[in-house]
């Protein structure tokens, strides 16, 4: 019983708001020296199963480490941004007059969604769209639906974006056969005896993210109507200052 403790430190360490990779790795270090825990075991043997613990960290880095494209990507979205890429990427969505933000981003769902069913999960992104494109976008048709944005507003706008790119990544990507969400699925199960075909978990993925596709969809569709009472509602530094007549 004692190996379920690292449940516990995991609870108490979110409960505690640690950083989770400190809470995880305290976790499974102390999993893994408590499970050497018995009749006969010393503090020597507790030492070697804690260096064998962490040894083991250090081969399952070194198997599975690599260089991942999104690094190269970053430093390139930061050189457009500095040479005006939100700026053009608003402009250019204020010249489409049935442009709003819950359409605009409508259009992204669909498309990161169907991108994503097909295993290309790194055409979108936060770093790479979300920031840079979407949310700017966003913003460009609600400034020219509406006016000058307030900041609740314009928050809700960017926290929706990134939403959405999370929904059409997490229900398009199950429906390609070869992600690694699958794979873990198809082994999870065949570990406790059950076996089922990648292919049968693929397609049972189709009616859960055309039901995300129109749940989701349906909020874009009635987003624009929430942007309208954000913008009724001043900010706060706006209603600290005196108005006009006011003042001695």
């Amino acid at each position: 019983m004692l190996v379920l403790l690292g449940i516990l430190i995991v609870v108490a360490g979110f409960v505690a708001r640690i950083n989770p990779l400190v809470v995880i790795l305290v976790a499974a270090i102390a999993t893994g020296v408590l499970a050497a825990v018995g009749p006969g075991v010393d503090a020597r043997g507790l030492m070697t199963a804690g260096i064998d613990t962490i040894s083991r960290f250090g081969q399952a880095f070194n198997d599975n480490r690599y260089f991942h494209i999104t690094w190269l990507v970053l430093p390139v979205i930061g050189l457009l941004e500095r040479a005006g890429l939100q700026e053009r990427a608003r402009d250019l969505v204020t010249r489409v007059k049935a442009a709003t933000a819950g359409r605009l981003m409508l259009i992204y769902l669909l498309v990161r969604q169907s991108t994503s069913a097909l295993g290309l999960t790194s055409l979108g992104g936060h770093p790479q769209m979300v920031r840079p494109l979407i949310a700017p976008m966003a913003e460009g048709a609600a400034e020219s639906e509406f006016g000058p944005l307030t900041d609740k507003a314009r928050f809700r706008i960017r926290g929706m974006a990134a939403g959405t790119d999370n929904v059409g990544l997490f229900f398009g990507e199950d429906i390609f056969i070869a992600i690694g969400s699958i794979v873990l699925i198809v082994g999870f199960l065949e570990q406790a005896g059950i076996r089922v075909e990648a292919l049968h978990v693929s397609l049972w993925a189709i009616p859960t993210a055309m039901v995300a596709f129109l749940v989701h969809g349906a909020r874009l569709l009635m987003f624009d109507r929430q942007v309208k009472k954000d913008m009724a509602v001043p900010d706060a530094a706006d209603e600290t200052e005196p108005k006009a007549g006011m003042g001695r």
